[in-house]
């Protein structure tokens, strides 16, 4: 029986699944009905996001296991990576 991540990364090529991961910044805000959450790993320059309708606990500090996109965003005519989380647990 397949995982549900393996389940993901069969049905999704581009994704990209990774466990054990430290974050070491977890940052909130809000945007329209949303709640744009940022956060950075351990070892990683490039910011993780996700939204949600609510507002998470503080995973600074926390180990995850995350599934991603790896994307690209413009700010102010400058092109930035991100990642686009899809899926995140708790480790």
């Amino acid at each position: 029986m397949k995982s549900p991540v393996d389940k993901l990364l069969t049905k999704h090529q581009e994704l990209i699944h990774s466990d054990g991961k430290t974050v070491t910044s977890h940052t909130q805000r809000d945007e329209d009905d949303w709640v744009l959450h940022t956060l950075m790993i351990e070892d990683c320059d490039v910011p993780f996001k996700f939204r949600r309708k609510k507002k998470y606990k503080s995973l600074t500090g926390q180990k995850v296991n995350i599934t991603y996109y790896p994307e690209s965003e413009k700010v102010a005519g400058f092109e930035f990576e991100v990642m686009r989380i899809v899926r995140i647990k708790l480790y």
